[in-house]
C-alpha cells in the first residue's frame, strides 16, 4: 500500500503534486500503526477497536457530534485525494526511506520550473516551549535534486527517490511542548512565484536492548509514629508492553486510611540545558501540597501527565497486611514511549509510579518512584 498526500499549486498552470512513500509491509522493520502517536490520553480506549485501521470507506456520521471520538477515529487512517484510507506506518531506525513524486498537468498544458528537489529532515521542534534562540533544531538535513530547471509537458511525470543508510539517532516523539519529527519534503521551485512544497511525516521507532542489570525496587517510607509502609517492585526497567508486579506491606498503621491508588505519571521537561536540571521526585511520604510551584529556571518547562490511575485498596489496612500490585502497561490508554534522557540537551521524558494513600480527612500521602521504559519491538 502507499501513503499519499497531494496539493494543487495556485498560479502554477494547474500543477498537481503527489508525494508517495513506499511502506513495504512485507519487511519486519515497517509496521502498520492503528493511529499516529500523540501525547494525549485517550478517554475511550475502545474507539480504535470499534473503528480499526484498514477499513476502506470507513465512516461514521455519529462522530460529528463527538470531537474527542472523531479525533481518535480520524487518526486511525490517512485519507488521500481519491477518498481511500492508508494506514500510518512505523519505520525501524535502520530502514531506508523511499518513494516517488508524481506531478500531474492538465491535458495539453505545460509548466516551467526552476528545479524539483526532495529533502529529508530530522527535527527537534520546541515551538510550544519556552526557549531562547531557534524554535527548532535540525539534526538531519539532506537534499537531493530530482529534476534540473526545465519545463513539464507530460500529463503525468513520476520521479522516484531513495534516502539510503540515514542514521536516525532519536525516536519520533510527539509531546505537549516538544516533538521529534522526521519528514520528507518535496519542493518545486518556480520563477517569480513562491515554491510549491509539501511534507510527509515518517514515524521512526528504535529497538532498545534489555538492561543487563535490572534490580528490584524496595523502599521503606512513612511518617514517624504514624505510618510505616514497605513497597517492592520486581524490576526497575520495563518494556512498553510489560507487566509491573509488586507488593506493599503495612508495617505500622496509626492513620485511618480510606483507600490507596497507584498511578503512572509521565514527566516531560523541555528547554535549553535540560541535562543540568534535575527534578527530584518527592521524598518520604507526606501530605501533598495543593499547588506545585514553578521551575526555578525560567528556560525549562515541565509538563506532568497522569496516564492512568487505579485504586488498589479500599478500606483501612491493618499492621502486617500485604497488598499485591499488578499493572499492565499495554492497557494504559496512552502512547507510551521509551524513557528519554536529555535528548540533545533539549528535552527529557521520564516515567514514575505514584503511590497515593488517602485518609478519612482526605489528606493525601504519596511516594513517587521512577521506572525506566524501553522498546522491545516495533509496534
Amino acid at each position: 500500500s502507499i501513503l499519499l498526500q497531494s496539493f494543487f499549486g495556485f498560479g502554477g498552470g494547474g500543477i498537481k503534486v503527489e508525494l508517495e512513500l513506499d511502506d513495504h509491509p512485507e519487511r519486519a522493520g515497517i509496521v502498520a500503526l492503528d493511529h499516529p502517536p500523540t501525547w494525549k490520553v485517550r478517554k475511550n480506549v475502545f474507539t480504535s477497536l470499534k473503528y480499526p485501521p484498514g477499513k476502506q470507506g470507513l465512516s461514521n456520521p455519529s462522530l460529528a457530534g463527538n470531537p474527542a471520538a472523531a479525533d481518535v477515529a480520524s487518526a486511525t487512517a490517512l485519507t488521500n485525494a481519491s477518498g481511500g484510507h492508508h494506514s500510518t506506518y512505523a519505520y525501524e531506525a535502520s530502514e531506508d526511506v523511499e518513494g516517488k513524486v508524481i506531478l500531474f498537468l492538465p491535458q495539453g498544458k505545460k509548466a516551467d520550473h526552476l528545479g524539483i528537489k526532495v529533502q529529508f529532515f530530522g527535527r527537534i521542534d520546541m515551538g510550544m516551549a519556552i526557549h531562547e534562540g531557534r524554535p527548532h533544531y535540525d539534526f538531519i538535513s539532506l537534499s537531493k535534486e530530482l529534476v534540473p530547471p526545465g519545463t513539464l509537458y507530460q500529463p503525468k511525470t513520476v520521479i522516484p527517490f531513495h534516502f539510503r543508510n540515514v542514521e536516525k539517532e532519536f525516536e519520533s516523539y510527539r509531546g505537549r511542548n516538544v516533538s521529534v519529527r522526521y519528514f520528507v519534503r518535496v519542493v518545486v521551485e518556480r520563477k517569480f512565484l513562491p515554491p510549491l512544497h509539501k511534507e510527509h511525516e515518517v514515524f521512526v521507532q528504535i529497538i532498545g536492548k534489555e538492561p543487563e542489570v535490572n534490580e528490584s525496587i524496595k523502599m521503606e517510607v512513612g511518617i514517624e509514629d504514624c505510618l510505616h509502609i514497605e513497597f517492592e517492585y520486581e524490576r526497575r526497567c520495563y518494556h512498553l508492553t510489560d507487566v509491573i508486579l509488586g507488593k506493599i506491606n503495612f508495617l505500622l498503621v496509626r492513620i485511618k486510611i480510606k483507600h490507596m491508588e497507584l498511578a503512572v505519571i509521565r514527566r516531560e521537561t523541555s528547554g535549553e540545558g535540560v541535562a543540568t536540571t534535575s527534578i527530584a521526585p518527592p521524598g518520604s511520604a507526606q501530605p501533598a501540597p495543593a499547588i506545585q510551584g514553578g521551575n526555578a529556571d525560567a528556560n525549562i518547562l515541565t509538563e506532568t501527565q497522569t496516564l492512568t490511575k487505579y485504586e488498589i485498596m479500599d478500606g483501612a489496612p491493618v499492621k502486617g497486611e500485604q497488598i499485591p500490585v499488578r499493572l499492565y502497561l499495554k492497557g494504559i490508554p496512552a502512547d507510551l514511549t521509551p524513557t528519554y534522557d536529555a535528548v540533545n540537551n533539549r528535552f527529557s521524558v521520564r516515567y514514575f509510579l505514584n503511590l497515593v494513600l488517602v485518609d478519612e480527612e482526605d489528606r493525601r500521602y504519596f511516594k513517587q518512584q521512577e521506572i525506566i521504559l524501553w522498546r522491545k519491538e516495533i509496534s
